[in-house]
């Protein structure tokens, strides 16, 4: 610990270190993890309103912050909470962000003597539903914003932080709620936590995300099915006329043949910034040499392109085949986009394509739960050399830094509603069985992201605007 007449950002990081050393991050992340916080049940809304109301909110408070749990404004959606503390309007704000809510637990296919709502420590791993997304990531936040208090008695700077219930519906009115609430959001940047590091024992930093498009195909060619034997070669199968579809969207590698679904933003700018990050890592299977754009790297395919993607497909019965030609197929499909794609082009882009292609009868059906939409923040921004420069020095290592994460988060509701450059530094690892059986975190990476973000929230005292 530190000399405690004189604070300083080795006292507040020993503060972190201690904090989990002694146990009380486990223990309080065990009792975060009892709260079944699915939010893709829909009669679940209790839960969400408890999570807040007795995890988070007490929390914040006893840290100095104001909070309001608000209703969303969409039918359906979850509570989100608000919390501000303002030490002095003239002073740097940080708006931060979490999500309390979880996908659906899955217990039955957890590994023996494991469940999603019990903690449980197996050697280096914390398992349970949300410990990685996101509960064990911004806890980790907000003990490190406490340690800082703790060593400094205040922070030098403000802070404003929402947890929403909604983030696995695809955040459902948080964007209603941002254009509506904007006054009680301003802030000068966004730091925040999810997704993984591309590896356990480096710091990462992304400043954006792919977006998301889901959407159904489905052709539909007639009332039930008809016996193979008296109707086959007669009867036009939708199974296959569907796979031919799907086949006209990407080659056989998987490179996107719609025009409008190549994106025109891998610049030089953003290739430098990606050249020589790491894809693979001990956890995770193989990548696959040969599947993808063929002219780009791993990390450009993953972080500077487009992917196409045939989540589910189904025609007939397939757990109970039958001898007989189903009328009916259907394939589950997802577009990842980077920035440099028009996401009100995407699907009218498709149905041109299809149309084009002879497949006029396949009808598109959107995902009821909206895109999230593409952003990226130049890796030159102040803030990004801000962020980096305290992560380097905690972590004696230069952090990776990605233009966006290949995955998706709402960040366009921080980036384009609020107008907040955003800067995500995440907490997990690309091994972390997120939305799968058996997710965890790993002790290593958790203490040494409570050091990491110790330090940042320490060197963000008196920080100028940049």
């Amino acid at each position: 610990m530190s000399d405690t007449s004189r604070p300083s950002r080795t006292g507040a990081i020993a503060r972190a270190e201690a904090y989990f050393d002694g146990g009380t991050f486990q223990s309080e992340l065990a009792d975060w993890i009892t709260y079944p916080t699915e939010s893709q049940k829909p009669d679940n809304g209790s839960e969400l309103t408890r999570y807040l109301e007795c995890a988070t909110r007490p929390r914040l408070e006893a840290a100095g912050f104001t909070c309001e749990i608000f209703e969303n404004p969409v039918s359906g959606g979850g509570p989100i909470l608000v919390g501000e503390r303002i030490e002095d309007p003239a002073l740097t704000t940080i708006l931060t962000y979490g999500h309390g809510d979880v996908v659906r637990g899955q217990a039955e296919q957890w590994r023996e003597g494991l469940a999603p709502f019990t903690l449980t420590e197996d050697g280096d791993r914390l398992y349970g539903r949300g410990t990685a997304d996101n509960k064990g990531q911004h806890l980790i936040n907000i003990a490190a914003l406490e340690v800082v208090l703790f060593e400094r008695g205040h922070l030098g700077f403000n802070v404003r932080i929402v947890i929403e219930m909604s983030e696995e519906t695809g955040s459902a009115g948080l964007a209603e709620f941002f254009r509506s609430h904007r006054d009680l959001l301003q802030a000068d940047v966004l730091i925040a936590s999810d997704g993984p590091r591309l590896q356990p024992e480096t710091p990462t930093m992304f400043m954006g995300s792919r977006g998301g498009v889901n959407f159904d195909l489905v052709l539909d060619l007639r009332e039930g099915a008809h016996h193979s034997g008296n109707w086959g070669g007669l009867l036009a199968d939708p199974a296959m006329i569907l796979s031919h579809a799907l086949a006209s969207i990407c080659d056989r590698r998987g490179q996107i043949q719609i025009p409008e679904w190549r994106p025109d933003s891998l610049t030089d700018k953003v290739r430098a910034a990606l050249k020589g990050l790491p894809i693979e890592g001990e956890s995770g299977p193989k990548v696959d040499p040969d599947w993808g754009e063929e002219s780009l790297t791993p990390a450009e395919r993953a972080f500077g392109w487009n992917s196409f993607a045939v989540l589910a497909m189904s025609s007939g019965v397939p757990e109970a085949p039958v001898n007989a030609i189903s009328g009916r197929a259907k394939a589950t499909c997802q577009l990842r986009y980077v920035v440099g794609t028009d996401p009100d082009d995407i699907l009218p882009a498709l149905r041109r394509h299809l149309d084009r292609h002879g497949f006029e009868s396949i009808e598109i059906v959107p995902d009821k739960g909206g895109p999230f939409k593409a952003t990226r923040l130049d890796p030159d921004h102040p803030w990004v050399a801000l962020v980096s420069q305290s992560l380097t020095r905690t972590a004696g290592k230069t952090p990776h830094i990605l233009p966006n994460l290949a995955g998706s988060l709402p960040n366009d509701c921080f980036a384009d509603i609020l107008g907040l450059p955003t800067v995500w530094v995440p907490h997990s690892y690309r091994g972390c069985s997120q939305h799968a059986p058996n997710e965890h975190v790993l002790k290593p990476l958790c203490r040494d992201a409570l050091r990491l973000m110790a330090g940042l929230f320490w060197d963000l005292a008196g920080a100028e605007k940049p």
